[in-house]
C-alpha cells in the first residue's frame, strides 16, 4: 500500500471537519475538485470508503473515522517534531499542548499543575477544552487525535465488591485502554453523601443527580443500596446539583473533586469502607505520551494529586 502524504492526510481532516469537500477546499485553499481526487486517491491506497457522499456533504465511514483520527494524530507528530528536537537535551519544551479535561478535573485538578508546569516551561502555551464525560468522553477527545492528553473518569470500583465497570466515558484503568491508549491513575477519590445542613433524616429527601454522575460505573454498589430513590432531578452538572442541594432541594453521592465547591450550606456524611470510589486518570496515545510537553505535564499531575 503506497503511503499517504501529509497533504492528504490533511485533506482528510478537513474534509471530516467541515462535513463537505466544498468547505474543506476552502478551509485549505484549494478547489472542491482537488478536495474530492485528493480522497479518491486516499481511499485507493486504503483500500476502502473513507466519506460517505450526499447531498448534504460528505461523512466519515467507520473506515473514515478510524482514517481520520488516526491522520490527526499523524499530523500532531509532525507539528510537535520541532519543538522535540530543539528541547531534546537542554530540558525545554515548547509550543502548543492540548488537553481535554472534565469539569471538576479542570476546575480543581489542572490549574495548579499547569501553573507549575508554565512557571518551569514558560513556552508551552496549555490550550484547554472542557469535555463532558458522556460516550466516548475525553478519552475520545484523545483518541480522534483532538487533545494530546485527557483527565478522564477510568474504570471505578464499588468498595468491598470490587467494583463494576460501567458505561459513559469510563476508560480502563492500566497500561492500554480500547484504541491503543495509554492510561494512569492520578487519584482514587471516594464518594459521599452530600445533603442540607442539619438535615435531621437526610436519606429520606430525594436524590439529585447529573449526567456524568460515575453511579453507571459502579452500578453494583447503587443497585445494592436499598435507601438510594431513583433521581427525582437530573441536573446539568455536579455543580448545579451541589447548588440545589445546598438549597434544600435533596441529597445527593458526590465524588471529592466535585465536593471541593460546597458550601457551610450543605453536610458532608462518608459511606464507609463499602462505600464507591472512582478513579481519575490521564488518557494519552503512545505516540503522544512520548513526547517531552506531555510527560512534563503528567508529572506535574502526579505531583498535584499527592
Amino acid at each position: 500500500m503506497a503511503d499517504l502524504s501529509p497533504q492528504e492526510l490533511r485533506v482528510l481532516a478537513a474534509v471530516a471537519a467541515a462535513g463537505g469537500f466544498s468547505a474543506a477546499g476552502a478551509a485549505l485553499g484549494l478547489t472542491q475538485s482537488a478536495v474530492s481526487h485528493s480522497v479518491r486517491g486516499s481511499e485507493a491506497k486504503v483500500g476502502a470508503v473513507l466519506f460517505e457522499r450526499g447531498r448534504g456533504g460528505a461523512s466519515p465511514t467507520p473506515a473514515g473515522e478510524r482514517a481520520v483520527a488516526l491522520a490527526r494524530r499523524i499530523l500532531r507528530m509532525y507539528e510537535v517534531l520541532g519543538a522535540e528536537a530543539r528541547g531534546a537535551g537542554r530540558d525545554t519544551v515548547a509550543g502548543v499542548l492540548r488537553i481535554a479535561a472534565f469539569r471538576s478535573a479542570a476546575l480543581h485538578l489542572l490549574p495548579p499543575a499547569l501553573e507549575r508546569l508554565t512557571a518551569r516551561h514558560p513556552g508551552i502555551r496549555p490550550e484547554v477544552r472542557v469535555v463532558r464525560e458522556l460516550g466516548a468522553g475525553t478519552a475520545g477527545e484523545v483518541a480522534a487525535g483532538r487533545a494530546d492528553l485527557g483527565i478522564a473518569t477510568l474504570n471505578a470500583t464499588g468498595g468491598g465488591a470490587g467494583g463494576a465497570t460501567g458505561a459513559g466515558g469510563s476508560v480502563p484503568a492500566g497500561a492500554a485502554a480500547p484504541g491503543r491508549l495509554l492510561t494512569g491513575v492520578l487519584r482514587e477519590e471516594a464518594y459521599a453523601l452530600v445533603h442540607p445542613a442539619g438535615h435531621p433524616d437526610p436519606r429520606a429527601l430525594p436524590l439529585l443527580d447529573w449526567d456524568e454522575n460515575c453511579g453507571s460505573y459502579t452500578r453494583d454498589w447503587w443497585r445494592a443500596q436499598d435507601w438510594i430513590p431513583r433521581a427525582t432531578v437530573k441536573a446539568e452538572d455536579d455543580g448545579m446539583v451541589l447548588t440545589m442541594v445546598g438549597r434544600g432541594l435533596g441529597m445527593a453521592i458526590l465524588p471529592e473533586l466535585s465536593l471541593r465547591e460546597a458550601t457551610d450550606a450543605v453536610d458532608i456524611t462518608g459511606l464507609g469502607p463499602s462505600g464507591p470510589v472512582r478513579r481519575v486518570g490521564y488518557v494519552t496515545t503512545p505516540e503522544s505520551a512520548s513526547t517531552l510537553a506531555v510527560r512534563a505535564l503528567i508529572r506535574e499531575l502526579r505531583s498535584e494529586a499527592g
